[in-house]
């Protein structure tokens, strides 16, 4: 699945994206890219999961 994370603005908020989705699926595939503000996860987790869990951690992310 592919997110945009528009306030993922660097590596630190790419780290805190990265632990977030983790804490969903522990062997999640993730490539997070903050210059564009999306990330690519190989995920067994839903969309809406995730979404969930990077709202908490303060990144809403849109699929697309």
């Amino acid at each position: 699945m592919k997110l945009t994370i528009e306030n993922m603005t660097c590596g630190g908020c790419a780290k805190s994206v990265t632990k977030a989705i983790q804490s969903v699926d522990p062997n999640a595939k993730i490539e997070t890219s903050p210059a564009i503000r999306s990330v690519e996860i190989e995920t067994t987790a839903t969309l809406a999961a995730v979404q969930q869990v990077l709202e908490e951690a303060g990144y809403p992310a849109t699929a697309g």
